[in-house]
């Protein structure tokens, strides 16, 4: 029993190792220029490794989409957000929203730099976590609007509206003239446009 722990604990570490160096590799090197060859030699295992793991450069993409962006954190918010405060949670959504922007920083460069080289599934893979990205916002607002706090409007667009908000500073400020958003600017930023959000959204 203890050898079969030991067996899987060994997988999620190596499936790990994985995930952080393709996430480094497509980072510095954008999807198309990197290598499965080079994403196991960064995470110091065998192509054929990586293989067992994820069934091709597309598979490990996907999950490090899942695994690394905004979507998980957002889906942890949720239990949390039902307690809140509307603005309040709004402003914690745009935070971490923020946060997880600059730390990816790079990926969503290289990304945007060659998205339209990109092959049909991985395009497809990025608009699927769009897309729930968006659903997992809107459910939020979905929960509010049944309890009578927000006036009835399309959740959907909702969620797009207040993600493109934060989203739209970011690509103008840290990818087109590359400003690091600072503390003090970030925290003004957040509650001006949360307010102006929330004013359009409360019943």
């Amino acid at each position: 029993m203890k050898i079969r722990t030991d067996n899987a604990e060994k997988a999620r570490g190596t499936r790990e190792k994985l995930l952080e160096a393709g996430l480094r590799l497509f980072s510095e090197k954008g999807y198309l220029g990197s290598t499965t060859k080079d994403i196991a030699l960064r995470a110091g295992v065998a192509e054929l490794t990586l293989f067992r793991h994820f069934s091709s450069k597309e598979a490990l993409f996907k999950e490090i989409i899942n695994s690394y962006t905004f979507l998980p954190a957002l889906k942890g918010l949720l239990p949390e957000l039902q307690e809140m405060a509307y603005e309040d949670a709004l402003a914690l959504i745009a935070k971490k929203f923020l946060n997880r922007l600059s730390e990816r920083r790079e990926l969503i460069r290289i990304m945007y730099s060659e998205m339209q080289l990109y092959p049909s599934k991985v395009k497809e893979i990025y608009h699927n976590f769009i897309d729930e990205l968006t659903r997992t916002l809107a459910s939020y607002f979905e929960h509010l609007q049944e309890r009578g706090v927000l006036r009835g409007f399309d959740a959907e667009y909702g969620a797009k509206a207040f993600m493109g908000l934060f989203f739209s500073y970011f690509n103008t400020q840290e990818l087109l003239l590359k400003k690091e958003i600072t503390g003090a600017e970030r925290d003004k930023l957040i509650k001006q446009y949360v307010g102006i959000f929330a004013r359009g959204t409360v019943k």
